[in-house]
């Protein structure tokens, strides 16, 4: 009998550019991503401070690249795949913004120089580092002493291990780009090992809606009724947690830390 060897498996990295890449101008325009009140409080901060130079440190969209450069003199917005590095610039040339530049790494092997940034912000990109305990590391290693770090993301639940699970499987299922919603306690002691020192921590919630969340990253359909069927058991804590609505439309734990 013949065996044929299946081809490997991609690496993680190269999952997060086929997942993201297609999907980069849905990301420029997503309405999540453009607006909310940790991207407002990531531009009042930064706005407090003017930085010479900020890094959007898994820019997306570069939601977070463009309300900087309106305060900082010069603004990188660094992100994993090329086509999302390259909306953004485009969508910079677009709205005459002239000081944001584009370039292309993992957050957990960075190519900046020591200390390069007076800034580092990152919003919904953590919980797709290949390894996020080295990113922080990273993003400690090229903010200038002195510097100021702001990480906004989703939040896995505090004390509920079936609220966690079940919001870790629908992320996974709708992307498989999805590493971890980390817990808030988790966040604070990662950074602290990184070398951090936390100043702030801001809380709130924010609502998915459920068609516009799957459209966003194109989850087959397969995918997306696997996710519908995990709602559908999911025990009444779990579904009280979420908020969970009839269409599957859904609220969950999100966070602002200021650090330095």
């Amino acid at each position: 009998m013949t065996r044929t060897n299946s081809p490997p498996n991609p690496g993680h990295d190269a999952v997060v550019q086929h997942q993201f890449g297609p999907q980069a101008q849905a990301y420029v325009s997503s309405s999540v991503h453009a607006a909310g009140i940790d991207l407002d409080g990531v531009e009042a901060r930064v706005a407090a401070v003017r930085p010479a130079h900020a890094l959007d440190l898994g820019a997306g969209g570069g939601h977070v690249a463009y309300r900087m450069a309106a305060h900082a003199g010069r603004v990188t917005a660094c992100d994993l795949s090329p086509d999302m590095v390259a909306a953004i610039e485009s969508t910079a040339r677009d709205r005459g913004i002239a000081t944001i530049t584009g370039a292309v790494a993992a957050a957990e092997d960075l190519p900046f120089a020591t200390g390069q940034f007076d800034c580092v912000a990152s919003r919904f990109s953590a919980h797709h580092w290949r390894d996020w305990e080295a990113g922080l590391r990273q993003a400690r290693r090229v903010l200038a002493p002195g510097g100021l770090a702001l990480f906004a993301d989703i939040v896995a639940p505090a004390g509920n291990a079936m609220a966690d699970t079940h919001l870790q499987a629908v992320e996974l299922l709708r992307d498989p780009s999805h590493v971890r919603d980390y817990r808030l306690d988790e966040w604070l002691a990662a950074l602290a090992r990184a070398g951090f020192a936390v100043r702030e921590v801001a809380t709130h919630r924010l609502r998915m809606d459920f068609p516009t969340w799957i459209a966003r990253m194109a989850t087959p359909d397969v995918r997306t009724a696997a996710i519908r069927s995990l709602q559908g058991v999911a025990s009444a804590d779990v579904a009280d947690h979420f908020g969970l609505e009839p269409d599957g439309s859904f609220t969950v734990d999100a966070m602002m830390i200021v650090a330095g």
